[in-house]
């Protein structure tokens, strides 16, 4: 079992508090009820692009290409390592890539020397997981052209998260080289804790269950909630490798998280789980003292991986629950 550690329980800090009350005011209603989904969907059609933002596009080279009709985005810094990460943006299957993940891309990229390949994937309501994983699949078909799958990290938040274990766990079941390791911010793994996400709702300034539920709905196929392919918390995680897990106490999808991390442990998965006291879903994406040591620990785990690999060692768990500053 996996029990967190604290390393001190200070508040977060004023501009992460700043940031829950901001999210709570505006965003909370978007997941408050299915309708309020639909009409944040409908807004956000208006308005959304997937452009990289001309900020990023300073910083690192950008090319863009097409993979299933949809475009596909690679990131190269000026420095090069050999690594190559696949990172899937959340959103909660229906909303585009936001200039957050951009910044968060490019800052991986230039401090590890990472080539970043960013699928924009299709959108639910409009298209479901047949569509969006059709298109992740060829996308890493194309980068195992390129790469060695040791070398290639699966990165995501929130939904990209999902998906990111989801591609793995059907990589295996096609007898495909698997990617090296996973980095995965606030993942959404296990669908079917309502329960515990619906105790959870009170605490989380953004999310709320109906929304979420809604967006499941909208996204699934008809697909059963406790299927691997929806909840991959009930797939075979002896197949994933060793994996970087970003979670928090003040988001809905925590409890699914720390059940996923035991059982990727007890399943002989290397996981480390890193558990922010305080904050929300995705802290990591937005500009605070807690992102950049988040941002911090990502960078020094690929730099890891990067290194030359021993002999697989038993499985272990690395958990921290770090303070605010």
């Amino acid at each position: 079992m996996i029990d967190p550690v604290a390393i001190g329980m200070s508040m977060p800090s004023l501009k992460s508090r700043l940031v829950g009350h901001y999210l709570k005011l505006t965003r909370k209603k978007g997941f408050a009820s299915a309708q309020g989904l639909h009409d944040w969907i409908a807004r956000s059609r208006q308005r959304q692009i997937h452009l990289p933002p001309a900020s990023v596009a300073r910083r690192v080279a950008i090319t863009r290409r097409e993979i299933d009709g949809h475009p596909v985005y690679d990131v190269v810094p000026g420095q090069r390592s050999a690594s190559h990460i696949v990172y899937f943006h959340g959103g909660a299957y229906c909303f585009e890539i936001t200039s957050y993940h951009w910044k968060l891309i490019a800052d991986v990229a230039e401090r590890t020397g990472a080539r970043v390949t960013v699928p924009i994937y299709p959108l639910a309501p409009e298209h479901d997981f047949h569509d969006m994983f059709r298109m992740a699949m060829a996308t890493y078909r194309s980068v195992l052209g390129q790469t060695r799958a040791s070398d290639v990290v699966f990165m995501g938040d929130s939904a990209g998260g999902n998906m990111a274990v989801v591609l793995t766990m059907m990589a295996a079941e096609k007898r495909l080289p698997l990617p090296g390791c996973h980095v995965l911010i606030s993942p959404g793994l296990d669908m079917a804790a309502t329960e515990a996400m619906t105790e959870a709702a009170c605490r989380d300034p953004w999310l709320d269950v109906p929304g979420g539920e809604e967006a499941i709905r909208i996204y699934c196929a008809g697909i059963d909630v406790k299927d691997w392919r929806i909840s991959p918390r009930y797939g075979d995680l002896s197949v994933l490798p060793k994996t970087l897990i970003f979670t928090s106490t003040r988001d809905l999808l925590c409890s699914g998280t720390m059940g996923f991390a035991e059982a990727a442990l007890e399943a002989g998965v290397d996981v480390e789980l890193v558990v922010e006291e305080g904050m929300y879903h995705v802290w990591p994406l937005i500009e605070t003292i807690e992102a950049r040591r988040a941002k911090d620990r990502i960078v020094e785990f690929l730099r890891k991986h990067e290194l030359p690999k021993p002999a697989r060692a038993p499985a272990a768990a690395t958990v921290a629950v770090l303070p605010a500053e």
